[in-house]
């Protein structure tokens, strides 16, 4: 029977994805497909990772399909769902729009694995010491291609008014996601040697950040649902929580220190659906 921190953490996920359920059903199909086929997605890029590189394990949650838990796969879609939704809204090229979701992703993630190993979560089975707080440094490069890749697949054809986009898109977006993991996760884990393992991702991850910078997009460009906001607090909020209730978020200190820094950073991206939140004005973009 999962503990406690498991449980919660399901029964965020499960409220995630209401959020963006509900923001789907009123925009209308082709939103809820996508919604839809990022939870297959999810799940099968997790099950099909696992086989693949042998190299974590999940713990037991309530709700599991075969080695994986099912709110493993429903978050990879709401993260996807509410960072496409969120670089919809900017200035940005649409061919640019899959690496805002990528790195968007990473603000999550530099949050969560290190914590969520200590509650148990998952296992990499390299220890607490290992690379980045018991995360290899590859994990970080797998977020941001799994998110891209999806983000990338769908957009091939979502720019299309006719049947192709609504109903096609959601295929490619499966064929092309799984796709870029398996092939992107073979590559670091099989073609480029272990010990350049961190240069290559923090070199790959500076040089997209770069990108997106120099294209100097603007937000906020077209109304933003609120989920935007919500999903990424939401989940940092439940791991400072945890973090702090188990004390593992203190060890080391540096791991309190990074979700904080990525609190702040997700608070600063959705500053105007804050203070639409809070009835407060909303400086309009420049």
């Amino acid at each position: 029977m999962p503990d406690l921190y498991f449980t919660l953490f399901e029964l965020i996920i499960y409220l995630q994805l209401m959020l963006c359920l509900r923001h789907a059903w009123k925009q209308g199909l082709p939103n809820l497909l996508r919604l839809l086929a990022g939870i297959f997605f999810g799940v099968v890029l997790e099950l099909a990772t696992i086989r693949q590189l042998h190299a974590y394990e999940y713990g037991q949650f309530l709700a599991m399909i075969l080695d994986v838990p099912l709110c493993i796969g429903i978050a990879w879609s709401c993260i996807i769902y509410s960072s496409m939704e969120f670089s919809d809204s900017s200035s940005l090229p649409y061919w640019a729009r899959p690496i805002l979701d990528g790195l968007l992703a990473l603000n999550i993630d530099l949050a969560l694995d290190a914590v969520a190993i200590r509650l148990g979560f998952w296992d990499w089975g390299q220890g607490l010491e290992f690379q980045y707080f018991g995360v290899p440094y590859a994990n970080f490069w797998a977020w941001f291609w799994v998110v891209f890749s999806f983000s990338l697949g769908y957009r091939l054809l979502a720019w299309r008014a006719d049947w192709t986009g609504k109903w096609l898109s959601p295929v490619s977006a499966l064929m092309v996601g799984l796709t870029g993991v398996l092939g992107t996760n073979s590559l670091i884990s099989f073609a480029v040697p272990f010990q350049h393992h961190d240069a290559v991702v923090l070199v790959t991850l500076f040089l997209v950040l770069v990108l997106v910078i120099s294209l100097r997009p603007r937000f906020y460009l077209t109304p933003v649902p609120s989920l935007v906001f919500w999903i990424p607090f939401l989940t940092h909020s439940y791991l400072l929580g945890a973090g702090l209730a188990s004390g593992v978020i203190l060890d080391p200190p540096f791991l309190l220190f990074v979700g904080m820094v990525m609190l702040l950073a997700a608070f600063y991206l959705h500053q105007p659906t804050i203070r639409r939140m809070l009835h407060l004005k909303v400086k309009p973009a420049r």
